[in-house]
């Protein structure tokens, strides 16, 4: 029996599972329902009305959840998303269900053109996406996948189809992408890194002249508060940087934006290090891989770690130079095992301190920098606490052995998880729900939180806690 369905009904006189079941009403079995809702039988949308499509980085982290009830439907989740991967290895951010009308999310498949604009890309011609990416949190997930069923992900092949595709995914960003020829991978839209709306943004985007307003219907406004999402000026700067990037049929290198974000290359360094683990399971060393972990550390500290300001910061490549913005982007380095020391330290300080104020003023750590003036607690990563964000940096902080510090943020996500009925964010100070609520990756990283702590990767480097 599936572990799912375990959990959304009565409980059976003999359950076979993965772990004990929960109570019915359990944060548990919430969560797992939450997931169950949002599932449409290959993946699992991140919410039925606001975000009715896959989106990439979205499933790397609801698998993460997934393979605590269900590792068949983990691995599922990430096949799907991968099967919709182009030739030149980009792993787009939404993969477009063809039953949802067209005037149910913008950009929807039909501005985004792929399997025209993308031809020479080697989009698809079977399925919808869109032509950007988003945070490569695959590898990582699928390694955690892996390892929460060896035996059945070995029984079907699930490392073997994956671990070429996402190569081909790390080649793409680690040469496609280095557009600063500091060997760190570029974004080349505020989406692609995940969030969207950061005042990190707001100095390179100026250079973007916006599309009118009358060009685009913002179907976001129909799910969600206006004063928490982008405004319209924002959001005309995205789609113009997004219709730009289409007529170019997709080729990097060309658009007026491009920065090299910590958040985004953090991630990379850690699916390096996961597909090192992948390729030993397969029966190559990986040393390569591990190697290559470790100069794009090198480089990410060279590039863009900020010792005046505690943490690290984006790298605007057209323009040069470091863009003087504290988002939490710049925290979540505190991932990688093997930074060094002191590095680590100051980033927890600065956690922390006054900036994001985690466990003093604030019970999650906040998406910008609470003392400054682009501040908003509920405006769309402006500075409302996202879980994702808080999940990552619990694993940073038991990585370098600050396990009294990742426990007391392991218990404020799952209070505030549950009492704001799995919100999309929240705010840091109140938790008080935002944007939309039963989101799909907020479900699952409380099913991964509910359980005990794995190390991220079994790697060189290790746990450090």
């Amino acid at each position: 029996m599936d572990r799912t369905a375990q959990l959304t009904a009565r409980r059976a006189d003999r359950d076979i599972a993965y772990d004990p079941p929960p109570a019915a009403d359990s944060p548990h079995a919430g969560a797992a329902r939450v997931l169950e809702e949002n599932w449409t039988g290959t993946s699992t949308v991140p919410s039925r009305g606001l975000y009715p499509h896959q989106w990439s980085w979205d499933s790397a982290f609801i698998a993460i959840g997934l393979r605590h009830v269900s590792p068949l439907r983990a691995q599922t989740e990430l096949e799907t998303l991968l099967d919709a991967q182009w030739g030149d290895g980009r792993v787009p951010h939404i993969v477009f269900n063809p039953s949802v009308p067209l005037d149910a999310y913008f950009p929807s498949p039909d501005f985004w053109r792929s399997s025209t604009a993308g031809r020479a890309a080697g989009a698809p011609r079977t399925v919808q996406t869109s032509g950007i990416v988003q945070p490569p949190v695959h590898a990582l997930a699928a390694w955690l996948v892996h390892r929460a069923d060896p035996g059945l992900s070995r029984a079907r092949g699930f490392l073997t189809r994956v671990y070429p595709r996402l190569a081909a995914w790390h080649r793409y960003l680690l040469h496609r992408r280095d557009l600063g020829g500091a060997g760190l991978a570029s974004v080349v839209h505020p989406w692609e890194q995940g969030m969207d709306n950061s005042p990190c943004w707001d100095a390179p985007l100026r250079r973007v002249p916006p599309a009118p307003t009358r060009s685009f219907r913002r179907a976001d406004l129909d799910h969600g508060a206006a004063d928490d999402r982008p405004t319209d000026l924002d959001y005309g700067r995205y789609v113009r940087l997004a219709t730009d990037y289409r007529d170019g049929e997709y080729a990097d290198g060309q658009g007026l934006f491009a920065v090299e974000d910590p958040a985004f290359n953090a991630l990379l360094i850690a699916s390096e290090h996961a597909l090192a683990g992948i390729a030993r399971e397969l029966g190559a060393t990986g040393t390569a891989r591990h190697a290559r972990a470790e100069r794009l550390t090198a480089a990410l500290i060279d590039r863009m770690w900020d010792p005046a300001s505690g943490m690290f910061l984006c790298h605007d490549v057209r323009a040069g130079g470091l863009i003087p913005e504290r988002g939490v982007s710049g925290l979540i380095p505190l991932l990688l095992p093997t930074l060094p020391r002191d590095i680590a330290a100051t980033l927890v300080g600065t956690a922390h301190g006054p900036h994001f104020g985690l466990g003093r003023t604030t019970r999650l750590a906040p998406s910008y920098d609470l003392l400054g003036e682009a501040f908003d607690p509920h405006r769309y990563w402006r500075g409302p606490a996202w879980f994702n964000t808080g999940w990552l940096l619990e694993r940073g902080l038991r990585t370098h052995g600050e396990r009294d510090r990742a426990e007391a943020l392991r218990e404020a996500m799952l209070d505030l998880a549950v009492a704001s009925d799995f919100a999309e964010y929240v705010d840091p100070y109140t938790g008080k729900a935002c944007g939309t609520t039963r989101f799909s990756w907020t479900a699952a990283l409380t099913l991964d939180l509910l359980h005990d702590f794995e190390e991220l990767m079994d790697s060189k480097g290790g746990n450090r806690g």
